[in-house]
């Protein structure tokens, strides 16, 4: 009987850890949509795939965190958008709201602001109040970019890294566990690197979001992938390279997603060798992915083209010399696979508005991630 009862409390804990281990794999990655759109048609979109939408993006005024600036002539516009986006809780109960602040020319004052206690606690309590206020689960910090040079203009300081730091210690402090934070940080060495202290700024945060989009080198005179995989003779910026570099800084892999791009880079003045891929140009206008399928066809002179190893899709026209370079089902489909197959936290996109309502990017995302 003893042995007999052993055996069975053996039995009982391998059953009891193989349920575990069922339940913590069946939990799929986060799928992330970023939307900065007027709330026009937003209903349209299959919010019920996402876990987290978020609204983008608030600013600074003063110290403070705001929505609207003061002087914004229809503030209820965009109150509108955001409390729509929350309404979505109703179709999809588990559906995490999340503000962003910053983007790209929206941190000027980030550098001085953030380097005071004072502007640090002021920013803080103004994202309490609005959490508060919309019913938000929480806040997406999108300063671009702490400790490296941003957008003409915006000042910057090798010691953002700091403060950053201190930002969200004081962020944490005061919105406690009940709000996400999450930050994104641009896919490049430099970024990485010097805008964050990773012992420091991981426990505080749950996740990092990596801005996997935009790695063309020479960013507007040479032509390239701009949001690859995998790295590539020719480009060492990709999302992978980016998840060696958090690994190889201790960065929990659960807490990193990487980004796709619901838009195209399309660069002019291209000469063809190489189809265009990795030659002079000049980067010229983007277009959303829900244009593809209308604008860049083979009717109109277009050569799609597959890079295997990067498992980017590029495109080039002869008659124009025009490149193009972006994110289809089946680059998407392949991120999906990196997030799971390397247990990342999950994937986010650039942005919803780029998306078609139905079989668009979001679709494919959504199936890739759930479907092995």
């Amino acid at each position: 009987m003893p042995g007999r009862c052993f055996s069975i409390v053996l039995f009982a804990l391998a059953s009891l850890n193989l349920w575990g281990q069922a339940e913590e794999s069946s939990t799929p990655p986060l799928l992330i949509g970023y939307y900065a759109g007027n709330g026009e048609d937003l209903e349209k979109y299959h919010i019920e795939e996402l876990t987290h939408l978020i609204w983008c993006f608030g600013h600074l005024e003063g110290d403070s965190m705001v929505v609207f600036p003061s002087n914004e002539p229809y503030p209820k516009a965009r109150e509108n958008v955001i409390r729509t986006m929350v309404g979505f809780k109703e179709r999809n109960p588990a559906l995490k709201v999340l503000l962003s602040f910053g983007g790209w020319g929206g941190c000027r004052t980030c550098s001085e602001v953030f380097s005071r206690e004072e502007g640090r606690r002021t920013f803080a309590a103004s994202v309490l109040h609005l959490m508060q206020r919309f019913q938000i689960d929480g806040i997406d910090l999108d300063w671009e970019y702490p400790g490296v040079e941003g957008p003409p203009g915006h000042a910057w300081s090798p010691d953002d890294k700091e403060h950053f730091t201190e930002l969200l210690k004081e962020l944490r402090r005061v919105l406690g566990d009940v709000y996400e934070i999450s930050f994104a940080v641009g896919g490049t060495d430099a970024c990485i690197l010097r805008g964050f202290d990773r012992k420091e700024v991981m426990p505080l945060v749950d996740r990092v979001h990596i801005m996997s989009y935009d790695l063309v080198h020479g960013y507007s005179t040479t032509t390239g992938h701009h949001t690859p995989l995998y790295s590539c003779v020719g480009q060492s910026l990709s999302a992978d390279h980016a998840v060696h570099l958090l690994d190889s800084l201790g960065v929990p892999r659960e807490k990193v997603v990487i980004g796709s791009a619901f838009y195209a880079r399309i660069y002019k003045d291209v000469p063809p060798e190489n189809n265009g891929l990795f030659q002079p140009g000049q980067f010229n206008h983007t277009i959303s992915g829900s244009a593809m399928d209308t604008t860049i066809t083979e009717a109109k002179g277009w050569r799609t083209l597959r890079d295997e190893v990067a498992q980017a899709p590029y495109a080039y026209n002869a008659s124009t010399r025009e490149f193009i370079t972006y994110d289809d089902p089946v680059s998407i489909a392949a991120k999906a696979r990196y997030v799971r197959e390397r247990k990342l936290g999950g994937i986010m996109f650039w942005q919803l508005v780029g998306d078609r309502f139905d079989h668009g990017l979001l679709d494919s995302m959504y199936r890739a991630l759930r479907v092995p």
